[in-house]
């Protein structure tokens, strides 16, 4: 972390920074704990023309998730760039360990989440889900937003990367009329295990989203493609806010647009998984 950035986020802060820790990251940002003598804070950072956008689009995101008054959201406390570095610097949040019934807290949590409805599906503007530019043009429908706004640019993006798929077009009427007609969610959209923590009172933190007012099932699926939820959560869930009848049976569904990212991000160990759902519905 380079020193003229340290000065300029001094500057922003009112503030001088005693020390600086890099802490663990992702592919595509580096973070630093920031320490001054009256707080703690993150800043991540990363390079203004590879990622355009980014950060402000993620602080936009966490903006949207802490109105809600849900979920514990880090706080957006300053986003720029200085030069060719773009950064986003966010109140500290100190992991603590599980309470006994932390699946449970989440599960209600994140009903509440989804009960938070927009009469549209999309977002105020685009976003990202990893590195990924993630498109949220308005539609009135659910399977209009997903086709178009998620399934369509990803399927672009792996056929310009040299990956070929058949009958796309037969494939979107067949999911078209599976997806259920219900009110849009707010969604984090990007629920994967890596992207909450827990906050030293044992409650759960969500953090690197990518919102959306979308199908809640998106966030349902996503949970379920890589683990590291508890069964009690979505019984809890299900308690409060019952998912349609068939849900189970869409999960793959809605969990082909994170196959198709992680295939854009990682290569064609995913392509195998997105081939048998097309084969199913087209």
């Amino acid at each position: 972390m380079s020193k003229k950035l340290i000065k300029h986020l001094e500057n922003l802060l009112s503030e001088r920074i005693i020390s600086t820790k890099p802490l663990s990251g992702g592919d595509i940002n580096e973070a630093f704990l920031l320490t001054t003598n009256n707080r703690e804070m993150v800043v991540k950072i990363n390079s203004v023309s590879k990622f355009p956008g980014m950060f402000k689009a993620e602080a936009r995101g966490l903006k949207e998730l802490m109105d809600a008054n849900i979920f514990k959201i880090p706080e957006v406390l300053f986003f720029g760039k200085d030069v060719d570095v773009s950064f986003l610097l966010l109140e500290y949040i100190k992991s603590g360990n599980k309470t006994p019934d932390f699946w449970s807290i989440f599960g209600e949590r994140l009903a509440s989440l989804h009960q938070q409805s927009k009469p549209y599906f999309g977002f105020e503007s685009d976003n990202y889900i990893g590195s990924l530019q993630q498109y949220n043009f308005k539609y009135s429908s659910a399977s209009e937003f997903y086709i178009t706004q998620r399934l369509q640019p990803q399927f672009q993006m792996a056929i310009k990367r040299g990956f070929s798929f058949s009958s796309l077009d037969s494939f979107y009427v067949a999911i078209e009329n599976e997806i259920p007609d219900e009110a849009s969610s707010l969604i984090h959209g990007d629920l994967w295990s890596g992207n909450f923590m827990i906050d030293i009172n044992g409650s759960p933190c969500l953090i690197d989203p990518a919102v959306a007012y979308a199908s809640r099932e998106m966030d349902i699926s996503m949970m379920y493609l890589f683990g590291g939820f508890e069964h009690e959560l979505f019984e809890v869930y299900n308690d409060i806010f019952p998912l349609i009848d068939g849900w189970k049976k869409r999960m793959e569904i809605w969990q082909l647009y994170y196959l198709l990212v992680h295939l854009n991000l990682f290569g064609d160990s995913y392509l195998p998984q997105i081939q048998s759902i097309l084969k199913k519905y087209s």
